[in-house]
């Protein structure tokens, strides 16, 4: 049974959802993300997603370019942080990690090099935004043969028929984007959410994660009775990027509004 799935279970059978912070692999610079992980998990996330710098991310507002930029200026690649996802396994072989970014980066370094190096390393799931359902088979295939998960996203505008492509080839959990737009956008319409997410439901037993417009306390617990995760991440990479020169204190802003969600959530069960 993979990570993935061992936490969403674990979770379920204590009717609570998964907080799963999302921040930018490198960012503010390469020495503070694994401790960040470290701090992340203590403040109470339930699995993470270590976002790849990228020069064009399409799908990213402002906040999540400048992180990437930030993370570039520092020469974060993929194989450094594949070296942190390893350095995070020596203290902690529990909480789940994914990687999200975009098709190129993982295209440079090679699909089967890849497969094989996030295997070596005890990575648990890929989130390609720019990678269709019908363009992934092969890549999907190469990640099941190493209990690897390939996780996907599904948006407002998604089709019930492209719904159902999706949940026919992803795994692990399915990523809704609760808003039309990039990351950091407005506010989120739960009672339309909710309705999407039923539909999904209709069409795959994979837990549903929801991203996109959470912000704060409220905004995670309100999200954590339609769903099966919250996603946050903008939040969290605004307080590392205002806090660029003080590591520390970046971090310490994250942890505080990790901790806030986590109890707000959990105070809804």
């Amino acid at each position: 049974m993979s990570r993935i799935k061992t936490c969403f279970d674990g979770l379920k059978a204590q009717g609570r959802q998964a907080l799963i912070p999302y921040v930018t692999a490198g960012d503010p610079n390469p020495q503070v993300t694994v401790g960040l992980m470290h701090q992340m998990v203590s403040a109470g996330a339930d699995l993470i997603e270590l976002g790849i710098p990228f020069s064009d991310p399409m799908a990213d507002g402002p906040v999540i370019q400048l992180a990437c930029e930030r993370a570039l200026s520092h020469n974060t690649s993929l194989a450094m942080i594949l070296a942190m996802v390893a350095e995070f396994r020596q203290q902690n072989d529990t909480t789940p990690v994914v990687l999200m970014g975009y098709l190129n980066t993982v295209e440079k370094m090679g699909y089967d090099v890849f497969v094989a190096a996030a295997k070596k390393v005890d990575l648990d799931g890929v989130l390609l935004v720019d990678l269709p359902p019908e363009e992934s088979a092969d890549f999907a295939r190469k990640l099941r043969q190493e209990d690897l998960d390939a996780i996907f996203l599904i948006t407002p505008t998604t089709t019930e028929e492209r719904i159902e492509k999706i949940c026919a080839v992803g795994s692990g959990y399915l990523y809704y984007v609760s808003l039309k737009g990039v990351t950091g956008g407005a506010s989120i319409d739960t009672v339309e959410v909710a309705k999407k997410l039923d539909l999904v439901k209709q069409h795959t037993q994979l837990p549903l994660g929801v991203g996109f417009g959470i912000k704060d306390a409220a905004s995670a617990a309100r999200v954590s009775q339609i769903a099966d995760g919250v996603v946050v991440g903008s939040v969290l990479v605004n307080a590392l990027g205002d806090n660029a020169s003080n590591p520390e204190k970046g971090c310490a802003q994250v942890v505080s509004t990790l901790l806030e969600m986590r109890q707000a959530m959990d105070a809804t069960v």
